[in-house]
């Protein structure tokens, strides 16, 4: 497993160079320039240009790219245009909110995406399974910002039970989280489904069954184990894009999240804030990656064979 580790790992640097290349030449033909950006509109083209020669932007694409990355590996990702506060300082306090958001919303789809699957497979062909698909189709079908929408309007100004935006308590997570967590719950319910019958059907459980093992023994023991192999890489997946997409959410209820601060940098062209988050995220992204398939290699015999 270490050998394996090791190779994911080094695999992860052409994937960054790759991911942060294809950034660095949009935002550099997309996005204003520094001069632009940290003058105002008021400033005269001499002025833009001048400022842009003393921070090096005229030079070749290419080489302002490979002094970055160089600068990087420094642990320096850069400062914002506007007034040169470093990108580590605009984003870093931004993430423990998403981290919060992400990891709740994660949390309850298994809760709640887990067990319906369960009884969708269990009870294959009956009104339970047709209505769990039923709801999960519905769930899945919502757009995020509708559905953030509609709890603010039903829970903050027809019941007044939740603040509408902010972080004052843990009552301001509860509609971000929900926004989240409901679609979730419902990819989630129809993977659990899906493997659960593929997993009821296999030889090992009529040989369970042959040897007398109850409903529940085969359920929860035999099938439920090797089923949740895929569902893991799932919300793994989620967690991980969760980290980077909960724009929609902290925007609709003024979360001041890491997608926000992105969405923000994007708009005021901070092409250097835009950068380091891209980063971060790929980074991040591909290592919770590697854990998703450490775990599955702990839970999976063949699987930790096969890594060598």
């Amino acid at each position: 497993m270490l050998k394996f580790a090791v190779k994911r790992i080094l695999f992860m640097i052409p994937s960054i160079i790759i991911i942060t290349l294809v950034t660095f030449v949009i935002m550099s033909f997309s996005a204003g320039s520094p001069g632009s950006v940290a003058l105002g509109i008021t400033a005269s083209p001499e002025d833009i240009a001048a400022y842009n020669h003393e921070v090096g932007y005229d030079r070749p694409v290419l080489v302002r790219y490979g002094e970055y990355m160089l600068n990087i590996l420094h642990g320096d990702f850069g400062e914002r245009y506007s007034d040169g506060v470093s990108v580590t300082q605009v984003l870093m306090p931004k993430f423990p909110t998403t981290l919060k958001l992400a990891l709740l919303a994660v949390f309850f789809a298994a809760l709640i995406g887990i067990p319906l699957g369960v009884l969708a497979a269990v009870k294959k062909g009956t009104i339970a399974d047709t209505g769990t698909t039923v709801i999960s189709l519905v769930l899945a079908s919502i757009p995020g910002f509708w559905l953030g929408l509609l709890l603010m309007l039903l829970f903050s100004y027809q019941l007044g039970w939740l603040p509408t935006f902010g972080l004052g308590s843990w009552k301001n997570y509860v509609m971000p989280v929900a926004t989240l967590a409901i679609p979730s719950s419902a990819y989630v319910a129809r993977m659990v489904r899906m493997t659960m019958l593929e997993a009821l059907s296999s030889d090992y459980v009529r040989t369970a069954r042959a040897k007398g093992a109850g409903p529940a023994r085969i359920v929860f023991i035999h099938v439920l184990r090797n089923a949740m192999l895929p569902v893991i890489t799932q919300l793994g997946m989620s967690f991980a894009g969760l980290l980077g997409g909960a724009v929609i959410a902290e925007q609709i209820f003024g979360l001041p999240g890491f997608g926000s601060a992105i969405l923000e940098a994007i708009n005021k062209k901070e092409t250097m804030v835009v950068l380091g988050a891209t980063v971060f995220l790929s980074l991040l992204y591909m290592l919770i990656m590697l854990a998703m398939d450490l775990i599955n290699a702990l839970l999976n015999p063949k699987i930790r064979d096969n890594m060598g």
